[in-house]
C-alpha cells in the first residue's frame, strides 16, 4: 500500500524517507502523543496517561491527512514523584523535548502540529507550552495546538461525574477499562487530593494518601467509551477550526 492511499493511523517510524519526502506537508498534521510513567493508585498501571493520549491519536489520525510520531511515555510528575514506579523528568527535559521535535518537524517542511498529552500535570503542561511557544516564535509558519485530553474529557465533570472526580478518578479508570481492561484491578479505591492552596512542598504525596482523586466504585468501560467518544468528537472539530484542515 503505497503511501497516499493508506487506511487507518499512519506511524512516521513505520515508513521510510522517500515515503516521507513524498508527503504532501501542505495539509499534514504531525501528531505527537505524550504521557507519563506515573502512579495511578492501586488498581491502574503506571502507563496510564500514555495509553489515553495514544488511543485519541489512533481515532484522530484516521479523520484527517496525518502522522503520527513516536510516543514521549514520560513527563514531569512532581505532585506524584514520591511514589513507587514514578518517573519524572525535569520541567527543562520536557521543554527542550517539545521545542527540539516541533522545530525539527518545521524543519522537515511539517507546520501544522498537534501535541496532545495524557498527563496533565500544571508543569508538564507548562512545559510543553512553553517549548511550542519557542518553536513558534521562531518559525511563524508554524500552527501549534498542545493541549490534555483532560482539557476536554474534564467538561463532563458536574454532569456525569462529580465535580472532585480526578487523578486515577471514575472518569480515568472507566477509559482504561475501555481500552485496556486486563491492566486494570478489580479493586476500586476511592480518595481525595488535599493539597493545601499555593503551598509549595517538598512531599506532596503525602496529601494524597491513596493516590487518587475520585471515587472508582462506578467506573466502567462503557462509561470510557462515552468519554473518549466526546474528547475524539472535541478534539476533531478544534483540528478543524485551528488548522484549517478537512477530514478525510
Amino acid at each position: 500500500m503505497s503511501v497516499r492511499s493508506r487506511r487507518g493511523p499512519r506511524f512516521a517510524d513505520e515508513i521510510t524517507s522517500k515515503d516521507f519526502a513524498e508527503l504532501k506537508k501542505d495539509k499534514l498534521l504531525a501528531i505527537l502523543p505524550v504521557g507519563s510513567l506515573e502512579e495511578h493508585g492501586e488498581h491502574l498501571p503506571l502507563g496510564t496517561d500514555a495509553m489515553q493520549a495514544e488511543e485519541v491519536v489512533r481515532r484522530i489520525a484516521s479523520r484527517f491527512e496525518s502522522i503520527v510520531l513516536p510516543p514521549l511515555r514520560y513527563g514531569e510528575c512532581r505532585t506524584a514523584r514520591g511514589f513507587p514506579g514514578t518517573v519524572s523528568l525535569s520541567f527543562e527535559t520536557v521543554q527542550s523535548f517539545s521545542f527540539d521535535v516541533i522545530s525539527e518537524l518545521a524543519r522537515n517542511g511539517v507546520f501544522n502540529v498537534l501535541v496532545l498529552t495524557g498527563h496533565a500535570g500544571s508543569g508538564h503542561m507548562a512545559a510543553l507550552r512553553l517549548g511550542a511557544q519557542r518553536a513558534v516564535e521562531q518559525n511563524q509558519k508554524l500552527k501549534v495546538m498542545v493541549l490534555s485530553d483532560y482539557d476536554i474529557a474534564y467538561d463532563l465533570r458536574g454532569k456525569e461525574f462529580s465535580e472532585n472526580d480526578g487523578h486515577g478518578g471514575d472518569i480515568e479508570t472507566s477509559r482504561i477499562l475501555n481500552i485496556r481492561p486486563k491492566l486494570v484491578k478489580r479493586s476500586r479505591p476511592k480518595g481525595s487530593w488535599d493539597i493545601p492552596e499555593f503551598m509549595v512542598l517538598p512531599h506532596p504525596e503525602k496529601y494524597i494518601p491513596a493516590g487518587i482523586a475520585g471515587d472508582t466504585s462506578k467506573a466502567s468501560p462503557e462509561k470510557g467509551k462515552r468519554i473518549d467518544d466526546y474528547v475524539v468528537d472535541r478534539l476533531c472539530k478544534l483540528i478543524s477550526k485551528n488548522f484549517g484542515i478537512r477530514r478525510v
